[in-house]
């Protein structure tokens, strides 16, 4: 018997194994599998990290309120406030409010600001903002706690926001940083920037912030643009009654204009010239607690006692709270 060509004992050995190896296979039993692979991904992270937080919730509180007060920390301006020492400010916080709140009215916004030194404004000026707004000014750190104290239980008496207590150098705080929102939050921040404020910035320097960047109409920021919207002149050239009304209109600028005779202006103006009065600041005699009518007419051409009170002369229908400020 012949054998195939190319067919040899290695050859029967060979496909016997095969065979069997094949056998061997597919005798197996089913119960083995092959592994399956497991699934990658962040679930099991993720359901061990809801397990530590279901049993240390008085810690993830802490870390979760260190979080937040981290991230305002970082909004507080620690390195721009130098700055203020040198360089004008931009574009301010209440500045971009304003133009928000119009955008999303659908309205038009122009701002009209030119800057002006404290040196170039007139003495009375600068006496009737702080006889108006701040009158320890010069003596306290950026916060007047007897002013504070007064106002907290003002509001506690009354049961609402009844009386305010912000300084200028608060004011400036709010202005250029913040917003006129009355919440909780915003008033710490206020407060740290005030205290920043004081401690990088001479009196004046704030104060001629201040008078160059606060709200005093629609679009309306700074002093000389008040002076030239409402008197057409330059606020270098103001006379004592024009300094007096617009000091007078501070706290509500967006309801009340400085040339207008509402009964709102004329006792806030008549309290500002008492005021300057009392502390030597014009040469005016007083009379029991305002000035008389002859004095106040020398002083700034307001009409003569008719007999009429205020009420009369300068009707008033605004009807709003006269102790708000309407950007501050």
């Amino acid at each position: 018997m012949k054998w195939p060509p190319g067919f040899s004992s290695k050859s029967i050995w060979r496909a016997t194994n095969i065979d069997n190896l094949s056998n061997e296979t597919n005798q197996l039993p089913e119960s083995v599998s092959a592994p399956v692979p497991q699934q990658r991904g962040g679930g099991g992270k993720i359901r061990a990290s809801l397990r530590w937080v279901r049993t240390h919730k008085f810690l993830t509180v802490c870390v979760l309120i260190l979080l937040f007060v981290l991230t305002e920390a970082l909004t507080i301006p620690w390195f721009d406030v130098a700055r203020l020492r040198t360089e004008n400010p931009g574009l301010t916080a209440l500045m971009q409010q304003r133009i928000d709140e119009a955008k999303a009215a659908g309205k038009s916004f122009k701002i009209s600001q030119r800057w002006i030194p404290i040196a170039r404004l007139p003495e009375t000026l600068v006496q009737a903002v702080i006889v108006e707004e701040d009158g320890t000014f010069y003596s306290h750190g950026g916060i007047d706690w007897f002013e504070v104290k007064e106002s907290i239980e003002k509001d506690l008496q009354e049961r609402r926001a009844a009386r305010g207590a912000s300084t200028i150098t608060q004011q400036l705080a709010k202005n250029l940083y913040l917003s006129t929102s009355k919440d909780p939050l915003r008033k710490v921040k206020e407060l740290i920037i005030t205290l920043l404020l004081e401690q990088q910035l001479s009196k004046d320097r704030i104060l001629e912030l201040y008078l160059n960047v606060i709200e005093w109409g629609r679009g309306i920021f700074g002093v000389e643009a008040a002076a030239r919207s409402y008197f057409g002149k330059s606020a270098a050239d103001l006379s004592l009654e024009e300094a007096v009304r617009l000091a007078a209109v501070i706290p509500s600028p967006l309801r009340h204009a400085p040339d207008a005779d509402s009964r709102y202006v004329a006792r806030r103006r008549q309290m500002v010239l008492d005021r300057m009065a009392a502390r030597n600041m014009i040469n005016h005699p007083i009379q029991g607690e305002t000035l008389s009518s002859a004095d106040t007419t020398a002083v700034s051409g307001a009409p003569p006692d008719t007999g009429q009170s205020t009420d009369t002369l300068y009707p008033d229908t605004t009807g709003v709270d006269e102790d708000g400020h309407d950007g501050l």
